[in-house]
Formats: C-alpha cells, sequence, structure tokens
C-alpha cells in the first residue's frame, strides 16, 4: 500500500467515525474527527450535518456550500430527511436562509425551501418558492415536480395534472414524469387513465421497480388482485422492504409446492395496519403442514399467538432458522391461485376471554349502543411520506361534534398519540379507557366489548373489522388501493361500510352522512 492509499484509507475510517458520532448525536465528537482532515466534498458536508445538528448554521451553511457544486443536486438536500427524522424540519429552514445569504441566485436553495414548506403544511408560502424558481428557471423538471406535488397536497389535480401533461409532451422519454402522472390519476379515481399512461411509460423502464410497484397499487385499486400481488414484489427493489433473502422468498402455494414440517417466517414490513390484514392467510398456511413463525410486533404479539396455526411468536431478536421467508404483503400473492385468495372469513382475530370479560363487567351498566372512535392516525412527522398521509386521513375531533347529538350512545375513546389530547373538545361524554390499553391486545379486548367503531383509516379499522365487529369507516377523498373505487363495503370486512369523502380534505358532509348511520344503528339496537 502506498503512501497516499494509507492516507486516503485513513481519511475514510475518520468519515466513519465522524458520522457515527453524528448518528449517536455528538456533533462536536464528529468536528473533532473531521477538523484535521483535509478538504472534500464528504468532508464538507460531514461538517455542515455536525454544525446543523449543533445548531451553528452560518458555520453549516459555509461547509454545505463548499459541498456543493454548480450542477447537480445542492448539498442542503442530504439534510432533509435527517431534519425531518430529527423533528427539526423548522431549523432547517434558519439553515437553508443563512445558505441562501451566502448564494442568493442558487434556485436549488429556492427548491430545498419550498419542500420543506410543503412537508410543514405551509403550502402557500412553498408555491410561492416554487414558482419564483420557476421563474428564474422557466420549465426546469425538478421544480415542475415539486409543484405539482405541492398542488396534489391541496387538492389542486386539474393544475398538477396539466403541468404533466406538458411535461410528458416536452419529455416523453422520462419514465418517472408517467409515473407520477399515472400515480395522480389512480389516487383521485381516474382508473382507467391512470392504466393508459401506465401501459405508455413501464416500456421506457419495464426494470424499474418504484414503476412497477406503482403500477401495482393501481391494479390492486382497480380489483385486478392477482395480477397485482405478483406486480407488488417489485417492491422488493425499492429500499426498505426486507434484508432477507429473495432466493427463499415463498413461492406460490401450488399442489407442487411441498411445505410439511418446513418453517416459514412470517415477517411484518410495514405497519401494524397490514399485519392485522393479513394475519388472516396464518390458517391456511399453517394448512399446508408449515410450521409458521411469526416475527414482527410487540405490541401485536399476543394477538398473534391466537391465531389459528401459529406455532412461534417473535418481536425482537435475530433472525430464526427458517426455510421459507414471506413478509405478511406477500402473503396474498403466494394464496392468489387458491381458494384461500381471500383467506380466512373473518373474525379470525380473537380477544383475550379474561381481559374481555374484565371489560364486560366494567361496561355492563351501560345500556346504550357502545360506539368508539378514531378520528386520527399516528402523526410521525420524523417520516415524511407517513406524515403527508395523515395529513389527509386525520381530522380534528372536533369536526365530529354532530355525532353528539344522537341520542342512545355513549363513545368510547380509542384514539393514541397526541390526537388524544382532544378528547375535551368532544360535545358529550367521552369516556377514555386507552391509558389503560397498553398494547394492541388490551385494545382488543376492549373493542370486543363495544357495539360499533368509527374510525378513520388507522389499524383500528382492521382490528375490529378482523375480530369482526361493525365499522364505519371515514375515509380520504384519495382512498388506499385497499378499499378499492367507489366501493361503500369492503370484500376484506363484511361488516364495514365506508364513507369517503367527496371533496378533497373535506370531512362535513362524511360526518353528515355517519351521523344518519349512527341514528340507523341506534335504531336497530
Amino acid at each position: 500500500m502506498t503512501a497516499s492509499q494509507s492516507t486516503s484509507t485513513t481519511d475514510g475510517e475518520a468519515l466513519t467515525r465522524a458520522e457515527n458520532a453524528i448518528q449517536a448525536g455528538n456533533p462536536k465528537q464528529a468536528l473533532d474527527i473531521l477538523r484535521p482532515l483535509p478538504p472534500s466534498d464528504a468532508v464538507h458536508l460531514a461538517k455542515g450535518r455536525a454544525f446543523f445538528r449543533s445548531a451553528q448554521y452560518a458555520q453549516a451553511a459555509i461547509e454545505l456550500e463548499a459541498a456543493s457544486k454548480p450542477f447537480g443536486g445542492h448539498a442542503i438536500t442530504a439534510l432533509i430527511e435527517e431534519a425531518a427524522s430529527l423533528r427539526r424540519r423548522a431549523d432547517l429552514l434558519l439553515l437553508i436562509k443563512e445558505c441562501r445569504r451566502l448564494s442568493p441566485q442558487d434556485t436549488r436553495l429556492l427548491d430545498a425551501y419550498g419542500t420543506i414548506l410543503m412537508h410543514m403544511g405551509r403550502f402557500n408560502e412553498a408555491d410561492v418558492a416554487f414558482r419564483e424558481s420557476l421563474q428564474r428557471r422557466p420549465n426546469d423538471k425538478n421544480t415542475l415536480n415539486l409543484l405539482v406535488m405541492n398542488l396534489t397536497e391541496q387538492g389542486r389535480f386539474d393544475e398538477a395534472l396539466s403541468i404533466m401533461d406538458d411535461l410528458r409532451r416536452q419529455h416523453p422519454e422520462d419514465w418517472k414524469i408517467g409515473c407520477n402522472t399515472a400515480a395522480i390519476l389512480n389516487n383521485i379515481g381516474r382508473l382507467e387513465e391512470s392504466a393508459n399512461v401506465y401501459r405508455e411509460t413501464i416500456p421506457l423502464a419495464p426494470y424499474e421497480p418504484a414503476l412497477r410497484l406503482n403500477h401495482s397499487i393501481a391494479m390492486l385499486k382497480s380489483g385486478r388482485m392477482a395480477q397485482g400481488w405478483t406486480e407488488h414484489e417489485w417492491r422488493f427493489g425499492v429500499p426498505g422492504h426486507t434484508n432477507l433473502p429473495k432466493d427463499t422468498l415463498l413461492p406460490n402455494i401450488s399442489p407442487t409446492l411441498n411445505l410439511q414440517g418446513k418453517r416459514v417466517l412470517v415477517t411484518q414490513e410495514e405497519g401494524l395496519g397490514d399485519t392485522l390484514m393479513y394475519l388472516r392467510y396464518i390458517p391456511a398456511l399453517a394448512r399446508t403442514g408449515a410450521v409458521v413463525h411469526i416475527w414482527g410486533s410487540s405490541t401485536l404479539a399476543d394477538l398473534c399467538r391466537r391465531v389459528e396455526g401459529v406455532a412461534v411468536v417473535q418481536h425482537g431478536g435475530e433472525a430464526p432458522a427458517f426455510d421459507y421467508h414471506c413478509p405478511f404483503i406477500s402473503l396474498p400473492r403466494a394464496f392468489s391461485a387458491t381458494p384461500d385468495a381471500m383467506g380466512a372469513p373473518v373474525p379470525y382475530l380473537t380477544a383475550d376471554p379474561g381481559k374481555a370479560s374484565q371489560w364486560k363487567k366494567s361496561l355492563k351498566a351501560d345500556r346504550n349502543l357502545r360506539v368508539g372512535l378514531v378520528w386520527a392516525g399516528g402523526a410521525r412527522p420524523e417520516n415524511t411520506g407517513a406524515q403527508m398521509v395523515d395529513r389527509q386521513r386525520s381530522m380534528p375531533l372536533v369536526a365530529l361534534a354532530p355525532l353528539a347529538d344522537v341520542e342512545g350512545v355513549t363513545f368510547y375513546s380509542l384514539q393514541k398519540d397526541d390526537a388524544a389530547l382532544q378528547c375535551l373538545d368532544f360535545p358529550a361524554p367521552l369516556v377514555d379507557f386507552m391509558p389503560q390499553c397498553l398494547d394492541m391486545d388490551d385494545t382488543a379486548a376492549l373493542v370486543s366489548c363495544l357495539d360499533l367503531i368509527i374510525s378513520v383509516d388507522t389499524s383500528m379499522v382492521h382490528l375490529a373489522g378482523a375480530l369482526g365487529k361493525p365499522v364505519i369507516m371515514m375515509d380520504r377523498f384519495n382512498n388506499c388501493w385497499r378499499w378499492l373505487h367507489e366501493r361503500e363495503d369492503s370484500p376484506w370486512y363484511p361488516q364495514m361500510r365506508i364513507v369517503r369523502q367527496t371533496r378533497f380534505r373535506e370531512w362535513s358532509d362524511v360526518v353528515t352522512r355517519v351521523k344518519v348511520l349512527l341514528e340507523d344503528a341506534v335504531q336497530a339496537q
């Protein structure tokens, strides 16, 4: 090894140690490690991140400017998700302002500024930033895409699609533009148009996982389940889905597949709702002779143990020995050509008998219709994608105030997290036992003693539906694929009634219709 190679290796090791210090929340240590290193883009970026973490924004701006070339992306973009994970988006705005003082003509900083404002829900300000950027660089694809995203967040879909149509005409070879166009069309229920755009776009990049994954969602929303599940496997090409080897992924169930005595590891991949929805396939998997080992969330562990056919439930720890593995979301694909294509009938989850008995005693005196309420999902501000979806699916509790006028009802809060602090905003008594529910198993026992669940699209609708409880789901305008399109019922949960927004982010008409359904439920009691 030459002296220069040795120095390079030492510098690389120092950068790794600095990165570890930053991730451990010790930016001062990181800066001490970085200070003697020769300048490079990587060193400047690491220093910028460390200074940001130390709230030294002027110094951070100097380093990020040094790390940025006049072409390509600005180094500040490397901090956007980092700031979100730290819940420091507002601080990143301060850093961007410092960068703009150093480079006032750099439109990339306007794009970054607008992006953070959009993530924070400050859409009008974001719009101003993106349009100012476009005045300086007309027809810039990246900025136009950001503007489109901001427009869709406001429900201005026609404006967004007009821009995307222009972009498709100008850049017919760019699959990302076609993918984004088709996704918008799919989200707002223009399914046939979306399918046509995908048909034109997929030949441009037939092996691009993000494109194929988006296409799968469109197929599932249109009810093309078997094809959609197969296409959905493209998600494994997108980071963050599974680290387990693809060659041991569970194949499609068929008469020639022998699973007798084989250990099948079923893993949680995304949210709790997905796991609750796909637990319906576990009994069928066990009937193949497989030894089913679930590796998932601690909050679902006890519920999973009572699912028919489960041999082992694990949370945390290392991956156990297995013959095949299967993320929960791949189970429908595995069973799509079998009589178990929709999994076990409802109810396939059961509440703990002892816990349910205790709740029955506590609620025995309540002769009214017992209605559980959920008005918000988990905000998860550290996850930009999840936060942006949650802004659309959640509502403030005060929006449900008209339900308080219905006589013969006792309302029970099933709300967790910060939104539970809104309980006092409801004009009728709202019983809150959720502090006593430490995991989903406790909640399931409480839900089993209620008559009806009224909820936005959260894991609660899956829990209640899987327990066989009647559910009224208040759904957003651009709904999730699993609730299909223009359906008020659900093939997944027979006792579910879907009440969907007719206008983007407008809940008043939804609540009016739910109130009528609630009055009907009281009359039917």
